[in-house]
Protein backbone atom coordinates (compact mmCIF):
# COMPACT_ATOMS: atom_id res chain seq x y z
CA UNK A 1 0.00 0.00 0.00
CA UNK A 2 1.34 3.48 -0.39
CA UNK A 3 0.22 6.85 -0.10
CA UNK A 4 -0.38 9.69 -2.80
CA UNK A 5 -0.62 13.01 -2.04
CA UNK A 6 -3.64 14.97 -3.89
CA UNK A 7 -2.00 18.38 -4.48
CA UNK A 8 -3.68 21.36 -6.04
CA UNK A 9 -3.06 21.73 -9.56
CA UNK A 10 -2.01 24.81 -11.62
CA UNK A 11 -5.38 26.78 -12.35
CA UNK A 12 -3.50 29.22 -14.83
CA UNK A 13 -1.32 31.86 -15.29
CA UNK A 14 -2.15 34.42 -13.05
CA UNK A 15 -3.73 32.32 -10.38
CA UNK A 16 -1.87 30.98 -6.94
CA UNK A 17 -4.72 30.07 -4.66
CA UNK A 18 -8.52 28.93 -4.24
CA UNK A 19 -10.96 28.43 -2.14
CA UNK A 20 -12.15 24.40 -1.21
CA UNK A 21 -15.85 24.69 -1.76
CA UNK A 22 -17.23 21.46 -1.37
CA UNK A 23 -15.26 18.11 -0.94
CA UNK A 24 -16.99 15.53 -3.24
CA UNK A 25 -15.44 12.35 -1.04
CA UNK A 26 -15.24 11.35 2.75
CA UNK A 27 -12.25 10.11 4.34
CA UNK A 28 -12.48 6.00 3.99
CA UNK A 29 -14.48 6.03 0.40
CA UNK A 30 -13.15 4.69 -3.02
CA UNK A 31 -11.88 6.74 -5.55
CA UNK A 32 -11.94 5.70 -9.15
CA UNK A 33 -8.44 7.31 -11.30
CA UNK A 34 -9.45 10.79 -12.74
CA UNK A 35 -12.85 10.85 -10.35
CA UNK A 36 -13.01 14.15 -8.87
CA UNK A 37 -12.44 14.70 -5.24
CA UNK A 38 -13.56 18.25 -4.09
CA UNK A 39 -14.68 21.38 -5.56
CA UNK A 40 -12.42 24.69 -5.40
CA UNK A 41 -13.05 28.05 -6.47
CA UNK A 42 -10.68 31.16 -7.51
CA UNK A 43 -12.50 34.52 -7.86
CA UNK A 44 -13.54 33.45 -11.41
CA UNK A 45 -14.32 29.82 -11.49
CA UNK A 46 -14.96 26.56 -9.75
CA UNK A 47 -13.32 23.57 -10.70
CA UNK A 48 -12.82 19.90 -10.16
CA UNK A 49 -9.82 18.81 -8.38
CA UNK A 50 -9.22 14.73 -9.86
CA UNK A 51 -7.69 12.10 -8.22
CA UNK A 52 -4.36 10.92 -10.28
CA UNK A 53 -4.60 7.65 -9.12
CA UNK A 54 -7.41 4.77 -7.66
CA UNK A 55 -7.44 4.08 -3.78
CA UNK A 56 -9.20 5.46 -0.41
CA UNK A 57 -9.19 8.61 0.74
CA UNK A 58 -7.10 8.56 3.73
CA UNK A 59 -6.94 12.03 5.20
CA UNK A 60 -8.36 15.63 3.80
CA UNK A 61 -6.13 18.48 5.40
CA UNK A 62 -7.70 21.47 4.36
CA UNK A 63 -11.73 21.86 5.33
CA UNK A 64 -13.94 23.89 3.38
CA UNK A 65 -13.46 27.52 2.98
CA UNK A 66 -9.75 27.18 3.54
CA UNK A 67 -7.66 28.56 1.03
CA UNK A 68 -4.96 26.71 -0.67
CA UNK A 69 -2.20 27.32 -2.24
CA UNK A 70 -1.00 26.07 -5.90
CA UNK A 71 0.60 22.98 -5.21
CA UNK A 72 -0.12 22.43 -1.68
CA UNK A 73 -1.05 18.83 -0.68
CA UNK A 74 -5.14 19.12 -0.09
CA UNK A 75 -5.47 14.74 1.31
CA UNK A 76 -3.81 11.70 1.06
CA UNK A 77 -5.01 8.78 -0.98
CA UNK A 78 -4.07 5.49 -0.20
CA UNK A 79 -3.67 2.81 -3.01
CA UNK A 80 -2.20 -0.43 -3.62
CA UNK A 81 0.08 0.86 -6.32
CA UNK A 82 3.63 2.49 -5.62
CA UNK A 83 3.73 6.37 -4.06
CA UNK A 84 4.95 8.75 -1.87
CA UNK A 85 4.77 7.61 1.33
CA UNK A 86 3.87 10.70 3.51
CA UNK A 87 4.13 10.81 7.42
CA UNK A 88 0.71 11.98 9.36
CA UNK A 89 2.38 15.44 10.83
CA UNK A 90 0.13 17.37 12.07
CA UNK A 91 2.31 20.33 12.33
CA UNK A 92 3.26 19.99 8.49
CA UNK A 93 -0.50 19.19 7.50
CA UNK A 94 -2.04 21.72 9.69
CA UNK A 95 -6.12 21.91 8.57
CA UNK A 96 -6.48 25.37 8.05
CA UNK A 97 -3.21 27.54 6.40
CA UNK A 98 -4.71 30.87 6.28
CA UNK A 99 -2.40 32.58 8.59
CA UNK A 100 0.50 31.42 6.26
CA UNK A 101 -1.06 33.67 3.18
CA UNK A 102 1.16 36.95 3.30
CA UNK A 103 -0.67 39.84 1.95
CA UNK A 104 1.19 41.77 -0.85
CA UNK A 105 -0.18 45.55 -0.98
CA UNK A 106 1.91 46.90 -3.61
CA UNK A 107 0.74 48.40 -6.85
CA UNK A 108 -2.57 49.63 -4.80
CA UNK A 109 -4.55 52.59 -6.07
CA UNK A 110 -4.14 55.31 -3.62
CA UNK A 111 -0.95 54.21 -2.75
CA UNK A 112 1.14 55.79 -5.10
CA UNK A 113 3.21 57.97 -2.63
CA UNK A 114 4.05 55.64 -0.54
CA UNK A 115 7.68 54.80 -0.30
CA UNK A 116 7.63 51.15 1.83
CA UNK A 117 4.53 49.52 2.47
CA UNK A 118 5.14 46.58 5.68
CA UNK A 119 4.13 43.33 5.13
CA UNK A 120 1.56 42.21 7.56
CA UNK A 121 0.78 38.44 8.30
CA UNK A 122 -3.25 37.66 8.38
CA UNK A 123 -2.92 35.73 11.60
CA UNK A 124 -5.41 37.96 13.84
CA UNK A 125 -4.49 39.32 17.51
CA UNK A 126 -6.49 38.64 19.78
CA UNK A 127 -6.53 42.25 20.82
CA UNK A 128 -7.73 43.77 17.58
CA UNK A 129 -11.05 44.43 16.39
CA UNK A 130 -13.09 41.90 14.53
CA UNK A 131 -15.49 42.19 11.99
CA UNK A 132 -19.19 41.35 13.28
CA UNK A 133 -20.56 37.54 12.64
CA UNK A 134 -20.80 37.04 8.70
CA UNK A 135 -24.55 37.40 7.78
CA UNK A 136 -24.16 38.25 4.84
CA UNK A 137 -25.19 36.03 1.53
CA UNK A 138 -22.26 37.44 -0.63
CA UNK A 139 -19.16 35.24 -1.54
CA UNK A 140 -16.01 36.17 0.44
CA UNK A 141 -12.69 34.52 0.17
CA UNK A 142 -11.20 33.47 3.46
CA UNK A 143 -7.80 35.38 2.60
CA UNK A 144 -10.33 37.93 2.03
CA UNK A 145 -11.96 37.54 5.39
CA UNK A 146 -8.69 37.45 7.06
CA UNK A 147 -7.37 40.71 5.51
CA UNK A 148 -10.59 42.51 7.18
CA UNK A 149 -10.41 40.82 9.98
CA UNK A 150 -7.07 42.17 10.52
CA UNK A 151 -7.86 45.78 9.36
CA UNK A 152 -11.28 45.78 11.61
CA UNK A 153 -13.74 45.84 8.40
CA UNK A 154 -17.64 44.28 8.78
CA UNK A 155 -19.25 42.55 6.61
CA UNK A 156 -21.83 45.34 6.12
CA UNK A 157 -19.02 47.39 4.75
CA UNK A 158 -17.72 44.61 2.75
CA UNK A 159 -21.16 44.27 1.08
CA UNK A 160 -21.15 47.93 0.11
CA UNK A 161 -18.01 47.64 -1.55
CA UNK A 162 -17.58 47.30 -5.87
CA UNK A 163 -16.34 44.03 -6.14
CA UNK A 164 -13.87 43.95 -9.11
CA UNK A 165 -13.59 40.16 -9.40
CA UNK A 166 -15.52 37.79 -11.65
CA UNK A 167 -19.57 38.11 -11.40
CA UNK A 168 -18.69 41.27 -8.91
CA UNK A 169 -16.57 38.77 -5.89
CA UNK A 170 -14.50 41.25 -3.90
CA UNK A 171 -10.88 40.82 -4.32
CA UNK A 172 -8.00 41.19 -2.17
CA UNK A 173 -7.26 44.13 -4.02
CA UNK A 174 -10.54 45.58 -3.59
CA UNK A 175 -10.48 45.22 0.01
CA UNK A 176 -6.76 47.00 0.28
CA UNK A 177 -8.28 50.04 -2.36
CA UNK A 178 -10.98 50.70 0.10
CA UNK A 179 -8.46 50.47 3.43
CA UNK A 180 -6.21 53.00 1.30
CA UNK A 181 -9.86 55.29 0.73
CA UNK A 182 -10.18 54.82 4.48
CA UNK A 183 -6.67 56.34 5.00
CA UNK A 184 -7.05 59.55 2.54
CA UNK A 185 -10.51 60.09 4.00
CA UNK A 186 -11.21 58.92 7.61
CA UNK A 187 -14.97 60.62 7.44
CA UNK A 188 -15.75 57.50 5.47
CA UNK A 189 -16.72 54.87 8.18
CA UNK A 190 -17.91 51.75 9.22
CA UNK A 191 -21.88 51.70 8.85
CA UNK A 192 -21.97 50.06 12.22
CA UNK A 193 -20.00 52.93 13.90
CA UNK A 194 -21.08 55.99 11.63
CA UNK A 195 -22.51 57.25 14.78
CA UNK A 196 -19.69 57.45 16.81
CA UNK A 197 -15.64 58.86 15.98
CA UNK A 198 -16.65 61.89 13.95
CA UNK A 199 -14.49 63.97 16.25
CA UNK A 200 -11.56 62.13 15.89
CA UNK A 201 -12.01 61.38 11.81
CA UNK A 202 -12.07 65.40 11.79
CA UNK A 203 -8.63 65.51 13.43
CA UNK A 204 -7.02 62.91 11.13
CA UNK A 205 -8.78 64.45 8.02
CA UNK A 206 -7.00 67.24 9.15
CA UNK A 207 -3.68 65.59 10.12
CA UNK A 208 -3.22 63.76 6.64
CA UNK A 209 -4.77 66.66 4.27
CA UNK A 210 -1.34 67.56 2.66
CA UNK A 211 -0.32 64.15 2.42
CA UNK A 212 -3.29 63.11 0.60
CA UNK A 213 -3.65 66.23 -1.71
CA UNK A 214 -0.23 64.69 -3.08
CA UNK A 215 -2.07 61.22 -4.23
CA UNK A 216 -3.81 60.96 -7.10
CA UNK A 217 -7.68 60.63 -7.05
CA UNK A 218 -9.65 57.87 -6.83
CA UNK A 219 -12.67 56.82 -6.99
CA UNK A 220 -15.78 57.37 -4.46
CA UNK A 221 -16.86 54.25 -2.68
CA UNK A 222 -20.45 52.93 -3.22
CA UNK A 223 -22.75 54.51 -1.15
CA UNK A 224 -24.85 52.62 0.97
CA UNK A 225 -27.22 50.70 -1.11
CA UNK A 226 -31.27 51.26 -0.87
CA UNK A 227 -32.99 49.08 1.80
CA UNK A 228 -34.59 46.08 -0.07
CA UNK A 229 -38.20 46.63 -0.75
CA UNK A 230 -40.44 44.07 0.94
CA UNK A 231 -42.36 41.76 -1.44
CA UNK A 232 -45.43 40.80 -0.40
CA UNK A 233 -45.77 36.54 -1.15
CA UNK A 234 -49.27 35.27 -2.40
CA UNK A 235 -50.67 32.00 -1.49
CA UNK A 236 -49.09 29.13 -3.74
CA UNK A 237 -45.84 31.48 -4.15
CA UNK A 238 -42.66 29.60 -4.82
CA UNK A 239 -39.64 30.66 -2.90
CA UNK A 240 -36.37 29.89 -4.63
CA UNK A 241 -33.37 30.63 -3.40
CA UNK A 242 -30.60 31.98 -5.50
CA UNK A 243 -27.08 30.05 -5.79
CA UNK A 244 -24.26 31.37 -4.97
CA UNK A 245 -23.36 32.36 -9.11
CA UNK A 246 -26.49 33.90 -9.15
CA UNK A 247 -26.12 35.79 -6.07
CA UNK A 248 -22.64 37.30 -7.60
CA UNK A 249 -24.36 37.83 -10.77
CA UNK A 250 -27.03 39.82 -9.43
CA UNK A 251 -24.67 41.88 -7.13
CA UNK A 252 -22.85 42.36 -9.95
CA UNK A 253 -25.17 43.66 -12.27
CA UNK A 254 -26.60 46.27 -9.60
CA UNK A 255 -22.66 47.12 -8.29
CA UNK A 256 -22.32 48.29 -12.73
CA UNK A 257 -25.48 50.51 -13.16
CA UNK A 258 -24.11 52.22 -9.28
CA UNK A 259 -20.62 52.88 -10.72
CA UNK A 260 -21.07 53.47 -14.27
CA UNK A 261 -23.83 56.42 -16.36
CA UNK A 262 -24.67 54.11 -18.84
CA UNK A 263 -25.44 55.77 -22.10
CA UNK A 264 -26.76 53.94 -25.63
CA UNK A 265 -26.33 53.56 -29.00
CA UNK A 266 -27.57 51.99 -31.71
CA UNK A 267 -27.19 51.07 -35.78
CA UNK A 268 -29.23 48.87 -37.89
CA UNK A 269 -26.89 46.77 -40.14
CA UNK A 270 -27.68 45.46 -43.98
CA UNK A 271 -25.53 42.38 -43.10
CA UNK A 272 -26.43 40.66 -46.52
CA UNK A 273 -22.78 39.97 -47.84
CA UNK A 274 -21.97 38.69 -44.67
CA UNK A 275 -25.23 36.23 -44.60
CA UNK A 276 -24.76 34.87 -48.45
CA UNK A 277 -20.59 34.65 -47.94
CA UNK A 278 -21.25 32.53 -44.82
CA UNK A 279 -23.90 30.57 -46.45
CA UNK A 280 -21.37 29.93 -49.19
CA UNK A 281 -18.29 28.35 -47.27
CA UNK A 282 -20.12 27.29 -43.83
CA UNK A 283 -20.08 23.35 -45.76
CA UNK A 284 -16.36 23.20 -46.67
CA UNK A 285 -15.70 24.85 -43.25
CA UNK A 286 -17.00 22.53 -41.45
CA UNK A 287 -15.63 19.39 -43.57
CA UNK A 288 -11.97 21.16 -43.30
CA UNK A 289 -12.21 22.16 -39.91
CA UNK A 290 -14.39 19.57 -38.41
CA UNK A 291 -16.30 22.52 -36.78
CA UNK A 292 -19.31 24.74 -37.68
CA UNK A 293 -18.68 29.01 -38.24
CA UNK A 294 -21.24 30.76 -36.41
CA UNK A 295 -21.85 34.51 -36.81
CA UNK A 296 -20.26 35.50 -33.95
CA UNK A 297 -16.40 34.81 -35.04
CA UNK A 298 -17.19 37.49 -37.82
CA UNK A 299 -18.98 40.02 -35.59
CA UNK A 300 -15.86 39.84 -32.91
CA UNK A 301 -13.28 39.86 -35.67
CA UNK A 302 -15.28 43.61 -36.78
CA UNK A 303 -14.90 44.45 -33.23
CA UNK A 304 -11.03 43.84 -32.71
CA UNK A 305 -10.65 45.94 -36.33
CA UNK A 306 -12.65 48.11 -35.17
CA UNK A 307 -11.35 48.44 -31.29
CA UNK A 308 -7.74 49.09 -33.09
CA UNK A 309 -9.17 52.50 -35.03
CA UNK A 310 -10.47 54.06 -31.43
CA UNK A 311 -8.28 52.65 -28.76
CA UNK A 312 -10.24 54.67 -26.36
CA UNK A 313 -12.81 52.15 -26.30
CA UNK A 314 -10.78 49.14 -25.07
CA UNK A 315 -10.33 51.30 -21.87
CA UNK A 316 -11.16 51.15 -17.90
CA UNK A 317 -11.99 54.27 -15.52
CA UNK A 318 -10.08 54.10 -12.39
CA UNK A 319 -11.10 57.49 -10.41
CA UNK A 320 -9.80 60.76 -12.55
CA UNK A 321 -7.15 58.08 -14.80
CA UNK A 322 -8.65 56.28 -17.94
CA UNK A 323 -6.62 52.87 -18.44
CA UNK A 324 -6.30 52.42 -22.03
CA UNK A 325 -5.90 48.89 -22.54
CA UNK A 326 -2.59 47.48 -24.49
CA UNK A 327 -4.38 44.25 -25.63
CA UNK A 328 -7.25 43.51 -27.25
CA UNK A 329 -9.20 40.53 -25.01
CA UNK A 330 -12.87 40.39 -25.88
CA UNK A 331 -15.09 38.69 -23.32
CA UNK A 332 -17.95 36.35 -24.89
CA UNK A 333 -21.48 36.04 -22.69
CA UNK A 334 -22.25 32.66 -22.59
CA UNK A 335 -25.62 31.13 -21.46
CA UNK A 336 -25.36 28.28 -18.90
CA UNK A 337 -27.76 25.27 -19.03
CA UNK A 338 -28.81 26.30 -15.59
CA UNK A 339 -29.99 30.00 -17.01
CA UNK A 340 -26.51 31.56 -15.50
CA UNK A 341 -24.08 33.32 -17.48
CA UNK A 342 -20.38 33.26 -17.47
CA UNK A 343 -17.76 35.62 -19.68
CA UNK A 344 -15.09 33.68 -21.05
CA UNK A 345 -12.64 35.59 -22.79
CA UNK A 346 -10.91 35.37 -26.41
CA UNK A 347 -6.89 36.73 -25.97
CA UNK A 348 -5.63 38.98 -28.34
CA UNK A 349 -8.33 38.39 -30.52
CA UNK A 350 -7.25 41.20 -33.18
CA UNK A 351 -4.03 39.06 -33.65
CA UNK A 352 -6.24 35.96 -34.77
CA UNK A 353 -7.06 35.11 -37.83
CA UNK A 354 -11.00 34.54 -38.70
CA UNK A 355 -10.09 30.42 -38.07
CA UNK A 356 -8.80 31.14 -34.70
CA UNK A 357 -11.22 33.22 -33.86
CA UNK A 358 -13.75 30.55 -34.27
CA UNK A 359 -12.01 27.65 -32.71
CA UNK A 360 -11.63 30.10 -29.79
CA UNK A 361 -15.77 30.86 -30.01
CA UNK A 362 -16.47 27.50 -30.20
CA UNK A 363 -13.92 25.69 -27.68
CA UNK A 364 -14.79 28.22 -24.89
CA UNK A 365 -18.41 28.46 -25.30
CA UNK A 366 -18.50 24.02 -25.10
CA UNK A 367 -16.10 23.82 -22.51
CA UNK A 368 -17.86 26.29 -20.13
CA UNK A 369 -21.57 24.49 -20.64
CA UNK A 370 -19.46 21.61 -19.36
CA UNK A 371 -17.97 23.40 -16.88
CA UNK A 372 -14.71 22.98 -17.91
CA UNK A 373 -13.48 26.63 -17.89
CA UNK A 374 -10.23 27.41 -16.21
CA UNK A 375 -9.59 30.85 -14.14
CA UNK A 376 -7.20 32.09 -16.96
CA UNK A 377 -10.19 31.75 -19.37
CA UNK A 378 -12.28 34.14 -17.55
CA UNK A 379 -9.84 37.02 -16.65
CA UNK A 380 -8.33 39.87 -18.41
CA UNK A 381 -11.32 40.79 -20.80
CA UNK A 382 -11.11 44.51 -21.61
CA UNK A 383 -14.50 44.67 -24.07
CA UNK A 384 -17.62 42.41 -23.93
CA UNK A 385 -19.77 41.04 -26.74
CA UNK A 386 -22.93 39.88 -26.13
CA UNK A 387 -25.75 37.57 -28.88
CA UNK A 388 -28.63 37.87 -28.04
CA UNK A 389 -29.96 37.18 -31.19
CA UNK A 390 -29.33 33.55 -30.76
CA UNK A 391 -32.64 33.92 -28.60
CA UNK A 392 -34.96 36.02 -31.11
CA UNK A 393 -34.12 38.87 -29.65
CA UNK A 394 -33.60 42.00 -31.99
CA UNK A 395 -32.54 44.87 -29.76
CA UNK A 396 -31.21 44.64 -26.12
CA UNK A 397 -29.25 47.15 -23.98
CA UNK A 398 -26.93 45.48 -21.92
CA UNK A 399 -25.10 46.13 -18.52
CA UNK A 400 -21.48 46.89 -18.85
CA UNK A 401 -19.05 44.00 -17.53
CA UNK A 402 -17.30 46.14 -14.83
CA UNK A 403 -14.20 47.22 -14.76
CA UNK A 404 -14.78 47.76 -18.71
CA UNK A 405 -15.84 50.65 -20.70
CA UNK A 406 -18.32 49.27 -23.06
CA UNK A 407 -20.45 46.11 -23.92
CA UNK A 408 -21.61 45.48 -27.59
CA UNK A 409 -24.96 43.43 -28.19
CA UNK A 410 -26.28 42.18 -31.47
CA UNK A 411 -29.78 41.18 -32.03
CA UNK A 412 -31.46 38.39 -34.49
CA UNK A 413 -30.77 38.83 -38.07
CA UNK A 414 -34.36 39.09 -40.06
CA UNK A 415 -34.82 39.40 -43.85
CA UNK A 416 -36.75 42.97 -44.41
CA UNK A 417 -37.28 44.83 -47.76
CA UNK A 418 -35.54 47.70 -48.41
CA UNK A 419 -34.57 50.54 -51.15
CA UNK A 420 -31.44 49.00 -52.93
CA UNK A 421 -29.45 52.48 -54.55
CA UNK A 422 -27.97 51.56 -58.19
CA UNK A 423 -26.66 53.36 -61.22
CA UNK A 424 -29.82 52.61 -62.96
CA UNK A 425 -31.70 54.25 -60.07
CA UNK A 426 -33.25 52.57 -56.58
CA UNK A 427 -35.28 49.39 -56.29
CA UNK A 428 -37.09 47.55 -53.77
CA UNK A 429 -34.91 44.18 -52.30
CA UNK A 430 -35.20 41.97 -49.83
CA UNK A 431 -31.74 42.18 -47.10
CA UNK A 432 -30.70 40.77 -44.07
CA UNK A 433 -30.52 43.42 -41.30
CA UNK A 434 -29.41 43.28 -37.73
CA UNK A 435 -29.64 45.67 -35.28
CA UNK A 436 -26.39 46.68 -32.97
CA UNK A 437 -26.48 48.14 -29.69
CA UNK A 438 -23.98 49.21 -27.38
CA UNK A 439 -23.83 50.43 -23.66
CA UNK A 440 -20.43 52.12 -22.60
CA UNK A 441 -19.27 54.22 -19.83
CA UNK A 442 -19.92 58.19 -20.20
CA UNK A 443 -17.63 58.88 -17.87
CA UNK A 444 -14.61 58.15 -20.55
CA UNK A 445 -16.91 57.87 -23.44
CA UNK A 446 -19.11 60.30 -24.82
CA UNK A 447 -22.12 59.66 -27.82
CA UNK A 448 -19.38 61.20 -30.48
CA UNK A 449 -16.45 58.18 -30.11
CA UNK A 450 -19.70 55.79 -28.71
CA UNK A 451 -21.72 55.92 -32.17
CA UNK A 452 -18.91 56.80 -34.16
CA UNK A 453 -17.42 53.27 -33.06
CA UNK A 454 -20.47 51.32 -33.28
CA UNK A 455 -21.14 52.92 -36.88
CA UNK A 456 -17.72 51.35 -37.37
CA UNK A 457 -18.42 48.08 -36.44
CA UNK A 458 -21.50 47.83 -38.75
CA UNK A 459 -19.05 49.43 -41.82
CA UNK A 460 -17.08 46.25 -41.44
CA UNK A 461 -19.87 43.94 -41.38
CA UNK A 462 -21.48 45.78 -43.98
CA UNK A 463 -18.78 45.82 -46.32
CA UNK A 464 -17.75 42.32 -45.53
CA UNK A 465 -15.96 40.69 -49.34
CA UNK A 466 -17.64 38.14 -51.14
CA UNK A 467 -14.59 36.85 -52.25
CA UNK A 468 -12.85 36.39 -48.92
CA UNK A 469 -11.22 32.97 -48.41
CA UNK A 470 -10.72 31.42 -45.04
Amino acid sequence: MALHKLTLPKMGESVTEATVTNWLKEIGDSIQEDESVLEVATDKVDSDVPSPVQGVLKERLFQEGDVVQVGDVIGLIESSGQGDEQEQNSESHSTNHEDDIPVEVKDVPGLTDLETVEESSTAPSNSEPKPQADSSDRFYSPLVRSIAQEEGISFEELDQLSGSGAEGRVTKDDVLKYIAQKQDNPAIQSVTDEDSNNTSADSEKSNLQNQSEKRSPVAELPKAAAKPVTVAKGEGDEIIEMDRMRRLIADHMVSSVHTSPHVFSAVEADVTNLVNWRNRIKEGFKKREGENITFTPLIIEAISKALKDFPMINVSADGYQIIRRKHINIGMATALPNGNLIVPVIKNADQLSLVGISHAVNDLAQRARNNKLKPDDTQGGTFTFTNIGAFGNIFGMPIINQPQAAILAVGTIKKKPAVIETADGDLIGIRHFMYITMSYDHRVIDGALGGTFIKRVADYLENWDLDRTV
